[in-house]
């Protein structure tokens, strides 16, 4: 008889072993055809709903102040709270994709987000805090579980299914800053009903996602056993590391700004609307970076070039802004979006493409989010106390442009060809 020759003996690979990815993995081939057409519907119209709710309440600020008697601090913090719940509830959506499924936690987003908008409808403070609670926690929870669902689903598209994602989240958030205000003004209604407004698109979502929750993707019994436990020592990885301090620096230096460029440019002798305007066109700009960097890598340029070549367009915005803030506006604005877009597009591209599966993708996602939007959060308050301590704007913009260094830095290392692991895991087969 002919004896079987034995089984190949897997060994443990680290993330920085230059031989780990020497053998390309076997990949599921993910979903195809009219499915895959469906889902990528309703990974676009989930991410439609991860900004809008909390991107609405910037430009009904001012009028949610006079209205509740609410203090400018109190009212900035409805901005920061929902910052502070994509980073400190990042750590639960793993278990609960887990628990539950995927497609049914993210369903439960969507529930979540139609709850918070509806609570913020009654007439009292609590209520609107409470509802903006409610809203960051279901959105803290897809933004974990959605890049997950791209590696799984997506595997040889993950580039262009990230692009789709990431120009989703950026045409959200330029669609709530560019129409609340004109919404609110052509119909007459109060600032409680325009923001509720945006509900109507968390509930077509919840619509459009529910027969995907009923059939969910059905895997193997070997990868169903292996989904069912969590990944650990992720937080000894360098490489984990790189890829959260990327999505933690790109997203400081987005809401920094965000938050404070249109007073900027207000200061420098811009009308308030106008000022406003520049921002939700830097965001429109946002919307093609987002979507070309990660369809660009793969090509020509590597994602450590593109790294590098965003926070370049970042770098001479901000030295056009400290040059000529109100003359040049189009364009520093301009080269901003289109940085900042292949800024977060990469970052996310990052957590898909430096995890070797959809359970790495899931514990990946959530440590970059939890340091990362603890981090973000940090960002307005920062950049407002080094301009009151300076009183004037070119510190603060300094400060963002020396930012940018370690970013780049960060991303090179987050751009190399390697798989993030667990403490004592094999490579998969």
């Amino acid at each position: 008889m002919r004896r079987q020759a034995p089984a190949p003996t897997a060994t443990v690979a680290r993330d920085d072993d230059a031989t780990a990815l020497a053998r390309p993995e076997r990949r599921p081939p993910g979903v195809t055809g009219r499915r895959a057409f469906h889902l990528g519907l309703g990974v676009v119209l989930l991410a439609l709903n991860l900004r809008p709710a909390l991107v609405a309440v910037s430009p009904l600020a001012d009028t949610i102040r006079d209205d509740s008697g609410m203090s400018a601090a109190a009212t900035s913090l409805l901005t920061a709270l929902p910052l502070l719940c994509f980073g400190l509830l990042a750590p639960v959506a793993p278990r609960l994709g887990r628990r539950f499924g995927t497609e049914r936690s993210l369903l439960g987003t969507m529930a979540l987000i139609c709850a918070g908008t509806a609570l913020r409808t009654l007439d009292s403070v609590v209520a609107l805090f409470a509802g903006t609670v409610v809203i960051g926690a279901g959105i803290a929870v897809a933004n974990v579980l959605l890049p997950g669902l791209i590696k799984r689903d997506f595997p040889a598209r993950a580039g262009l299914m990230t692009g789709l994602y990431s120009m989703s989240l950026f045409g959200g958030a330029a669609l709530a800053a560019g129409v609340t205000l004109p919404v609110r003004d052509a119909t007459g209604m109060d600032w409680r009903t325009t923001l509720a407004c945006w509900g109507v698109l968390a509930l077509l979502a919840l619509v459009v996602w529910l027969p995907r929750a009923r059939s969910y993707t059905r895997v193997g019994a070997a990868a169903a056993r292996q989904a069912a436990h969590p990944v650990r020592g992720l937080w000894r990885s360098p490489l984990a590391w790189q890829v959260t301090a990327y999505m933690g620096l790109q997203s400081l230096n987005y809401y920094a700004a965000a938050a404070w460029l249109p007073t900027l440019l207000q200061d420098s002798g811009m009308g308030a609307g106008d000022a406003g305007w520049m921002l939700s066109f830097s965001s429109l700009l946002g919307i093609a970076g987002s979507f070309l960097a990660p369809v660009a890598v793969g090509g020509r340029l590597g994602s450590g070039a593109l790294a590098t070549l965003g926070a370049v367009l970042c770098a001479v915005a901000y030295g056009g802004l400290l040059a000529a803030p109100a003359g040049g506006a189009y364009v520093w604005m301009s080269l901003l979006g289109l940085g900042q877009g292949a800024a977060i597009s990469l970052a996310l591209l990052f957590i898909v493409e430096r995890a070797p599966d959809a359970r790495h993708v899931a514990q990946l996602s959530s440590m970059a989010q939890c340091f990362g939007y603890v981090l973000a959060a940090t960002g307005p308050a920062v950049l407002g106390a080094v301009h009151d301590a300076s009183h004037d704007w070119t510190v603060p913009v300094v400060v963002l442009l020396v930012l940018l260094v370690p970013q780049v830095a960060v991303g090179l290392g987050a751009a190399r060809d390697r798989h993030v692991r667990g403490t004592g895991e094999a490579p998969a087969a």
